[in-house]
C-alpha cells in the first residue's frame, strides 16, 4: 500500500499508472463479492473477513490524513481513468469509515466543494457514481449536509430528477432521490432552504402520473414511495411546528396536496403506493386549517360524487382491506381533526338526529357500523376515530350524548353511550374493550355531564368494580387498568349531581369493593405496557400486526395527564374534598369574575382600539385640512394681493374680476403661473405709470404749445422748434396709446385664459372630497363675500378710471386739433419767415451797394481835400445808420 500510494504522490503526470494504482486500492479496500456458488455460511464468513480486511485497510490508508486529500486533488483531475477509480476508491473508504473520512473531508480546503463538481461532469458515470459518494459523504452528518445544500445541490439534483423523466426513471433517479433524503432529514437548516429556494414546487410533476395507471414498472414504484417519503419528510409532526406549518402551507398553493388527492382517489394505483399516499396526505393536512378544509371537499370520481373521507373510511372499516392500509386510513383521519374543531363539529353533526340523511352513508353512520360491527379491529379503529373528534372539544362531548341509536325492531333506542357501555359489559374481544375504554375515558374526561350520564345507568359502577376487582391474566391486566382510569374519572370530575354516586360514595366503594393501593397498581399498568410505550413515541399508528393495535398516542397524552390527579383524587378525604370544592367553586367564581372582567376589557380594548383607530384618522384628516387651510390663507393673502395690483393695471371691471375669480379658483394649484402672473402684473404696473408719466408730459407740451401761440410775437426760431416739439410729442403719444391698447388685449386674452381655468377647477371642486368641501364651505362664503365686496370697489375704481381715460382721451383728441390747427399756422410762418428772409437778401445787397458808394465818396473826398471821419466815428455811425435800418426792417 505503500508503494501505492507512492506512486499517486509522484507520477501525476501518467495518468494511466494512476488510474491503476486507484484501481488495485478499490479492489484491496471494497468489499464487493463475486459472485460465486456458496453455501449460506461460507458466504457469511468470507463476508466478514473481507469487511474485516476491508476496514484494515482503510483505516491503513486514512491514518495520514495527506492521503485522503490527495485522492481529493485526483478526483478533480477531468481525465476519466483517473477520476472514475478515484470517485469509487473514495466512496469505498467512506463506506468502510464514514465519520472519520467525513471528519478529513470536512477539514480539508475545498473538500466538499470539490465532490460536488462530480454532478456538473457531462460523463453520467463519472456523474452517477457522484451521486452514490454523496450519499455515503452525507449520512448522518449535519455539517457536511449544510455545505452540499449551500453548494446548489438540491438544483443539480432536481435538475437530474427532470432529465432522468421523474418517477418514469431509472435507478439514478432513485439514487438522488436517497441523497436528497439525506440532506434534508431531521435537518432543520436544510428543509428551511428547500423550502425558502421554492424547490417544493418543483416536486409537483413527480406526481403527475397521469390517467392510464397500467404497468407500473418496479422502478417507479420505488420512485414514487421515495418520492411520498421525501414530501413526508418535510412535514414530519416531528420538525419544529412553524417549518411544517409553512411547508404545508406551500404545498397548497402550489397544488402539490391536490395534486397528491388526485392519485389518492385514482384507480389502478398500486396498494403500496396508495398506502404511502394516504400518510403522505394526512402529514400535509395535519394541523392546517387550510389544507383540513380542501381535504373535506374533495370528492371521489363516482356517480354521485362522495367526500373522499367517506370512501376512506369505508376502507378502515372493512376487514377485506389490507391491514396497513386501515391503519394508514385512521392516521389519515386522525390528521384530519388533529386542531380541527371545524371537521370535529362535522363529522359529529352527522350523528345528530336532525342532520341524518337517509339517502347517503355518512361519515358518522360509518363509525358507528364499525363501532359495533363483528370486527375487533373495525370496533377500536372506529372507537378511536370517534375518540378523535371530541379531543379537547367539551362542546361536541355533551352533542354526542344526544345521540339515539336504533337496536333491533320493537326495542326503544338506547343512546351512544349506554350502547357503548352494554358491549364492553358482554365480554368481548380485549381489543374490542381496550377501543371502547378509550373512547369512553376521552368523552368522560373534562366533562362532567357525561360523567353524570355514564354514572345514571345503574349498572356501570358495578361492572367497572367488578373487572378491577378480579385477579385476571396478562391480556386481561390492560383491560383492568383501563376499567380503573374510566372509573378514576368519573370520580374526578363528578359534580355530585347523583346522591348514590357522590365522590365519597364512590371512594369508600373502591375502599371496600378494591382497595386503594390495588386501585392504584391497576391504574398503573396502563402506562407499564409495551404498546402504551410505543404508541406514545410517534403520532402515525405502526403494527407489526393487528393483535398489537391497542393504544392510540393522543390517549398516551391523555393518561399521562390525568394517572397522577386520580391516584391524589382516590387516597383524598372527604373534608379535603369539601375543602376541594370550596376552593373550586371560589375559583369557578373567580375565574367567572376573571372571564367577565376579560370579556369587559377585551370589549374595551377594542372599542379603545377603535376609538384610537378614529383618533389617528381624524388627526390625520385634521392635519391635511390645517395644512389645507393655511395654504389656502396664504393664497389668498396672495390674490389679495393680486387684487391690489389689478385694481390699478386693468381696464374692464368683468377681466378684473374674471381674472381675480380663475386666479382665486387656482386654489395653489399652479403656482407657477400665479408667479408668473404676478410678474407680469408688475411690469404692467410700471408700463402704466410710464404712461401716465408721459401724458403728463405730453399735457405739460400741448399747454407749451398753447402758451407760445399766445406768444407768437417772440423770436420765430425758438416758435419753430415748440412747434416741432408739440409734433413730434404728439406722434409719440400716438404710439404710447397704441402700445397701451395691444397690452390692453394681450391682458383681455390672459384673463379669458384664467377664466378657463377657473371653469376647469369649478368642475374639480365639484367633484372634491365632500369632506373637505364641508369643512371650507364657511371659510369660501366668507371668502366669497370679501371678494364680492372687493369686487365691487375694484368696479368703481375702475369705473372711475374708465371716465378718467375718457377724458384723456377727448384731452388728446383737443390735442390732435390743436396739433393740426398749429401745423397750418406753422406752414403760414414758414412762407412769412421766407418772404422776410428774401428781403432782408435784398436790403443787404443794397447796404453792399451804398458801403460801396460811400467807401468812393469818401476817397473822391481824400481827393479834394475834404476832411474824413475817423474809421472808430465811421464805424460807430454805421452802426448807427445799421441800428435805424434795422428799427425799420422790424417795423416793416
Amino acid at each position: 500500500m505503500e508503494h501505492l500510494i507512492h506512486v499517486l504522490q509522484t507520477d501525476r503526470s501518467d495518468s494511466e499508472i494512476i488510474g491503476y494504482a486507484l484501481d488495485t486500492l478499490y479492489n484491496v479496500i471494497s468489499n464487493d463479492l463475486e459472485e460465486e456458488e456458496q453455501d449460506d455460511s461460507e458466504e457469511e464468513n468470507s463476508a466478514k473477513q473481507v469487511d474485516d480486511l476491508g476496514s484494515q485497510f482503510t483505516e491503513i490508508f486514512i491514518k495520514q490524513q495527506e492521503n485522503v486529500t490527495l485522492l481529493l486533488t485526483l478526483v478533480e483531475e477531468f481525465d476519466f481513468h483517473v477520476r472514475w477509480p478515484g470517485v469509487k476508491l473514495l466512496t469505498s473508504l467512506l463506506k468502510q469509515q464514514g465519520p472519520q473520512v467525513q471528519q478529513i473531508i470536512l477539514v480539508s480546503p475545498m473538500g466538499v466543494s470539490r465532490l460536488m463538481d462530480l454532478l456538473a461532469d457531462s460523463r453520467e458515470v463519472i456523474r452517477n457514481d457522484g451521486v452514490l459518494l454523496l450519499q455515503q459523504l452525507t449520512k448522518s452528518n449535519a455539517a457536511i449536509q449544510k455545505i452540499v445544500a449551500f453548494e446548489n445541490a438540491f438544483e443539480r439534483l432536481l435538475d437530474i430528477i427532470t432529465e432522468e423523466g421523474n418517477s418514469d426513471g431509472g435507478i439514478v433517479v432513485e439514487d438522488c432521490l436517497l441523497l436528497l433524503q439525506n440532506l434534508l432529514k431531521n435537518n432543520n437548516s436544510n428543509q428551511n432552504f428547500f423550502k425558502e429556494g421554492s424547490y417544493i414546487q418543483r416536486m409537483k410533476p413527480w406526481f403527475e402520473v397521469g390517467d392510464d395507471n397500467c404497468g407500473w414498472s418496479a422502478q417507479k414504484v420505488t420512485n414514487l414511495h421515495l418520492m411520498l417519503q421525501l414530501v413526508r419528510v418535510l412535514v414530519s409532526p416531528t420538525n419544529p411546528p412553524g417549518a411544517t406549518s409553512s411547508c404545508q402551507k406551500a404545498m397548497f398553493h402550489c397544488g402539490l396536496l391536490q395534486q397528491l388527492c388526485t392519485i389518492l382517489m385514482a384507480t389502478g394505483v398500486p396498494a403500496d403506493i396508495l398506502t404511502e399516499t394516504i400518510n403522505t396526505v394526512s402529514e400535509v393536512i395535519r394541523g392546517c386549517q387550510t389544507n383540513q378544509d380542501y381535504f373535506a371537499s374533495v370528492n371521489a370520481p363516482s356517480n354521485p360524487p362522495r367526500p373522499a373521507i367517506v370512501v376512506l373510511l369505508m376502507s378502515m372499516v372493512n376487514e377485506r382491506q389490507p391491514f396497513v392500509l386501515r391503519c394508514a386510513v385512521l392516521y389519515c383521519f386522525q390528521c384530519f381533526l388533529y386542531k380541527n374543531q371545524k371537521g370535529q363539529g362535522e363529522i359529529v353533526s352527522t350523528l345528530l338526529p336532525s342532520t341524518i340523511d337517509g339517502n347517503s352513508v355518512s361519515a358518522g353512520q360509518l363509525l358507528c357500523g364499525g363501532l359495533f360491527s363483528t370486527d375487533s379491529l373495525s370496533n377500536w379503529c372506529a372507537a378511536v376515530a370517534l375518540a378523535h373528534a371530541l379531543q379537547e372539544n367539551a362542546t361536541l362531548k355533551e352533542q354526542l350524548l344526544r345521540v339515539q341509536l336504533a337496536t333491533s325492531i320493537g326495542n326503544p333506542p338506547v343512546s351512544l353511550l349506554q350502547q357503548c357501555t352494554n358491549i364492553l359489559s358482554q365480554g368481548s374481544k380485549v381489543q374490542t374493550r381496550v377501543g371502547l375504554l378509550m373512547l369512553l375515558c376521552t368523552w368522560l374526561s373534562n366533562c362532567s355531564i357525561a360523567v353524570t350520564h355514564f354514572l345514571h345507568n345503574p349498572a356501570n359502577v358495578p361492572f367497572l368494580t367488578g373487572q378491577i376487582a378480579e385477579n385476571l391474566g396478562e391480556e386481561e391486566q390492560l383491560v383492568q387498568g383501563l376499567c380503573a382510569l374510566l372509573l378514576g374519572i368519573s370520580i374526578y370530575y363528578n359534580d355530585n349531581s347523583l346522591e348514590n354516586y357522590r365522590k365519597e360514595k364512590l371512594k369508600q366503594l373502591i375502599e371496600k369493593r378494591i382497595g386503594r393501593e390495588n386501585f392504584v397498581e391497576k391504574l398503573g399498568f396502563i402506562s407499564k405496557h409495551e404498546l402504551y410505550s410505543r404508541a406514545a413515541q410517534k403520532p402515525q399508528p405502526s403494527f407489526s400486526s393487528p393483535d398489537h393495535m391497542m393504544f392510540d398516542h393522543e390517549f398516551t397524552k391523555l393518561v399521562k395527564e390525568l394517572e397522577g390527579v386520580i391516584s391524589k383524587a382516590i387516597y383524598k378525604s372527604s373534608e379535603e374534598d369539601k375543602k376541594e370544592e370550596e376552593v373550586k367553586k371560589t375559583l369557578e367564581q373567580h375565574d367567572n369574575i376573571v372571564t367577565h372582567y376579560k370579556k369587559v376589557i377585551r370589549e374595551q380594548d377594542q372599542e379603545l382600539e377603535e376609538l384610537k383607530q378614529r383618533i389617528n384618522t381624524l388627526t390625520s384628516q385634521n392635519e391635511q385640512l390645517q395644512a389645507t387651510v393655511t395654504q389656502q390663507v396664504s393664497q389668498i393673502q396672495q390674490h389679495k394681493d393680486q387684487y391690489n395690483l389689478l385694481k390699478v393695471q386693468l381696464g374692464k371691471d368683468t377681466q378684473h374680476h374674471n381674472s381675480h375669480g380663475d386666479t382665486f379658483q387656482i386654489n395653489g394649484i399652479q403656482t407657477e403661473e400665479v408667479s408668473k402672473l404676478k410678474e407680469e402684473l408688475e411690469e404692467w404696473k410700471n408700463k402704466h405709470e410710464l404712461l401716465q408719466g408721459q401724458l403728463k408730459e405730453k399735457d405739460s407740451v400741448i399747454e407749451k404749445l398753447n402758451s407760445s401761440q399766445l406768444e407768437m410775437g417772440t423770436t420765430e426760431q425758438s416758435s419753430q422748434t415748440n412747434k416741432f416739439g408739440g409734433l413730434e410729442h404728439n406722434n409719440e403719444l400716438q404710439k404710447e396709446l397704441e402700445m397701451l391698447r395691444s397690452q390692453i388685449q394681450l391682458q383681455s386674452a390672459e384673463i379669458s385664459k384664467l377664466q378657463m381655468e377657473n371653469q376647469k377647477l369649478q368642475v374639480m371642486k365639484a367633484t372634491a372630497d365632500p369632506a373637505l368641501g364641508d369643512t371650507t364651505a364657511a371659510m369660501s362664503s366668507e371668502l366669497e363675500a370679501r371678494l364680492e365686496q372687493e369686487i365691487k370697489e375694484l368696479k368703481s375704481q375702475v369705473k372711475a378710471l374708465s371716465e378718467e381715460k375718457e377724458a384723456l382721451k377727448q384731452h388728446l383728441d383737443s390735442s390732435s386739433s390743436t396739433v393740426a390747427i398749429l401745423q397750418d399756422e406753422k406752414s403760414k410762418l414758414q412762407r412769412e419767415v421766407a418772404e422776410s428772409k428774401k428781403e432782408q437778401d435784398d436790403l443787404l445787397v443794397l447796404l453792399a451797394d451804398q458801403d460801396q458808394k460811400i467807401s468812393a465818396l469818401k476817397i473822391k473826398l481824400k481827393d479834394l481835400g475834404v476832411p474824413v471821419e475817423d474809421e472808430d466815428d465811421t464805424e460807430s455811425g454805421d452802426q448807427g445808420d445799421e441800428d435805424e435800418d434795422g428799427d425799420e426792417e422790424e417795423q416793416d
